[in-house]
């Protein structure tokens, strides 16, 4: 805090009073006879332009996360550094009494193959979900459901070169970074894949899937345990089984149940074809349908259309906002973490906060 304001070029005083504190108490507090409340140290952070983490001489976590990746694309350079921001706000919120909540379950053995650790923890969260009533093959919006149901932070963000995703962990953070795309079946299984490394705690830190087709990265035994549970989390055997075994073959009902279970035809048939439910033949002509062609034969070409342009935006995590707000309003921070995160700045948004109170011009 010395260093900070010996470098704003202000006296004590006149950084106390700029930082909302009173002069005194500053004193008092730096000298050691009066502790620094959390809201103290938020204002000093954020006049300072540094983080409760670096006030408190603790380590960064941009460190820690960037040293995890060896090489990486200009993609991935900016999709790390997203989450690095999102995971230094995550910390300082904690700090403040703002954990994240993430779901805890039940993780397979690690005797077991990794492909059967993959499918035991999906429908080991499937059970999870199943009791909040939010099952992902009748949701589109797979990022919301994975906050709302297992507490992780999804953030979709407009990336260069096209990026798959990321995922990091740690003892106070659990987030995904996925880009937006324009192919929203890969998005989506992109998200299922990320929710799989979280819920299973890979390797604590941070995990780069720039590429989740790339033959080599799809061999490490983590990449089969997510992908197997992207598989059976999307599409669970036994109910795939069961609406199978009540409707006929043909190629127009699997292209039905593509555009339903929001999946692209391709990633059905593979799937099917592996359960024994379909023959090559047919999984060889559901294979060839693209998403286009399966929307026009489920005559669900509006509801791609949705789903692409959905797909195609930026969103934030809906958790870290909430929890970025609520330590606003309950006075333990300033309102810029909240401002960074939504992107406006805060003489913007503490005037958009101040003329909402007032009367409508519309009022009686």
């Amino acid at each position: 805090m010395r260093q900070l304001i010996a470098e704003s070029g202000l006296t004590q005083g006149e950084f106390a009073v700029k930082a909302g504190l009173d002069p005194s108490k500053m004193s008092k507090s730096l000298s050691g006879v009066r502790r620094f409340t959390s809201l103290d140290l938020a204002r000093i952070a954020d006049l300072g332009r540094v983080t409760v983490d670096w006030l408190l001489g603790a380590d960064p976590v941009v460190s820690s996360m960037a040293a995890r990746v060896s090489t990486r694309s200009s993609a991935a350079d900016s999709a790390v550094e997203e989450a690095e921001r999102l995971a230094q706000i995550r910390a300082d919120l904690g700090f403040l009494g703002y954990q994240q909540e993430v779901a805890t379950l039940t993780l397979p053995s690690k005797a077991k193959r990794a492909v059967d650790q993959g499918h035991e923890l999906a429908r080991n969260a499937l059970d999870h979900a199943r009791v909040r009533e939010m099952l992902p093959w009748r949701h589109r919006d797979l990022a919301s459901l994975a906050e709302d149901v297992f507490g992780v932070d999804v953030r979709i963000v407009r990336l260069p070169d096209g990026f798959d995703g990321l995922a990091y962990v740690d003892h106070q953070t659990s987030l995904m970074v996925v880009g937006t795309s324009e192919v929203p079946a890969r998005q989506r299984f992109t998200v299922a894949h990320e929710l799989g490394h979280l819920l299973a705690r890979d390797d604590q830190g941070l995990r780069v899937d720039a590429d989740l087709n790339d033959a080599t990265h799809k061999q490490h035994p983590s990449e089969i345990r997510a992908n197997a549970f992207a598989a059976e989390f999307l599409l669970p055997q036994d109910i795939l089984r069961q609406e199978i075994s009540m409707g006929d073959q043909t190629l127009a009902s699997l292209a039905g149940m593509a555009c339903r279970w929001w999946v692209s035809p391709s990633t059905l048939a593979w799937r099917l074809l592996n359960l024994g439910l379909i023959d090559r033949r047919l999984c060889d002509s559901l294979r060839r349908l693209n998403a286009a062609q399966a929307a026009q034969r489920a005559d669900s070409a509006h509801l791609l259309g949705e789903w692409i342009a959905a797909a195609s935006r930026p969103r934030m995590p809906v958790p870290l906002l909430r929890a970025a707000f609520q330590a606003y309003a309950d006075g333990k921070t300033t309102l810029r973490p909240y401002a960074n995160l939504i992107g406006v700045d805060t003489d913007t948004l503490r005037l958009a906060i101040d003329v909402s109170g007032e009367e409508s011009p519309l009022s009686p």
